[in-house]
């Protein structure tokens, strides 16, 4: 997985019935656009967060891709 700092993310729960979350990476801490990443979840808080196969990344170029090992 690649991405940028103001790419969107989207990680799908895991949980029956609970939404997946949406945020916005602020700074990226691997090499290249590699996780880990920071990101601003909608309801505020900030966390580092390293990306599972159930996370979508939507470049701020408009273009999405499925997670995937590299």
């Amino acid at each position: 997985m690649r991405a940028a700092v103001g790419d969107e993310l989207i990680a799908t729960s895991h949980h029956v019935g609970e939404p997946a979350r949406h945020g916005v990476i602020t700074a990226v801490k691997g090499a290249d656009g590699a996780p880990p990443y920071v990101v601003r979840w909608e309801d505020g808080h900030e966390a580092t967060f390293f990306p599972s196969a159930d996370t979508t990344v939507i470049s701020k170029a408009g273009l999405s891709g499925h997670s995937s090992p590299r």
